[in-house]
């Protein structure tokens, strides 16, 4: 199944898309096609970075889907700081020519949305989890399972777009969120989940199993 009531292109990036295009049709009236090059280059970049693709979103309640498209970076055990316990956390990173349109993981009602300013690390690293800029959504399952989801501001990223607010009844594979220019994504879920992901592994938001819930 597919949830997308969207544009190809997020309308987050509207604005972004707008101004490239009227700086290349400028610099092109005023310097030519070939002094305009660099313009549209740019147009270009901002065109894929903001690109919004429809997903097949496996008909599988118990799965852990990726919230977003990347590199697999860290799958362990570790410390959930949200829910006070110990957990099964799976990252996901992101560069600049990744989709970063985030997606919900499960179904589930968010319970809370923890907003902390911090840092602009490289995402990649280990640390960006505790150091950078993130927002966390608390997300219940409808038989009481709790699964973080942080998105994590990167290098270049400087802002984390949230499109819904506590209390959402979000559906697997809906679009929550989105962050601007390379960022990170960790997902803190029970011990006894199943992983079906390695480190180094591509993912697709929506659509690749990251781990099964019991």
């Amino acid at each position: 199944m597919s949830h997308y009531p969207h544009p190809l292109l997020a309308r987050e990036g509207w604005p972004f898309i707008g101004l490239a295009v009227v700086l290349s049709l400028l610099a092109t009236m005023l310097w030519g096609g070939v002094a305009a090059l660099p313009f549209y280059i740019v147009l270009v970049f901002v065109l894929q970075f903001f690109r919004d693709p429809p997903r097949m979103i496996p008909q599988k309640p118990n799965a852990v889907l990726s919230p977003a498209d990347g590199r697999i970076v860290v799958v362990e055990k570790a410390h959930d700081p949200y829910a006070n316990r110990e957990a099964l956390k799976i990252s996901v990173f992101m560069n600049v020519f990744n989709v970063h349109v985030n997606r919900s993981p499960i179904k589930g009602v968010v319970k809370d949305i923890v907003y902390k300013k911090g840092q602009f690390l490289n995402a990649s690293l280990d640390k960006a989890s505790d150091k950078n800029e993130r927002s966390s959504l608390v997300i219940n399952t409808d038989n009481g399972t709790k699964i973080i989801v942080v998105q994590i501001a990167g290098l270049i990223a400087r802002r984390i777009l949230g499109f819904i607010s506590a209390n959402h009844n979000l559906e697997q594979g809906e679009r929550f969120g989105l962050i601007r220019f390379g960022s990170r994504v960790d997902i803190y879920m029970p011990l006894d989940a199943v992983t079906q992901c390695i480190i180094g592994d591509t993912v697709i938001a929506g659509e690749s199993v990251l781990a099964s819930l019991n």
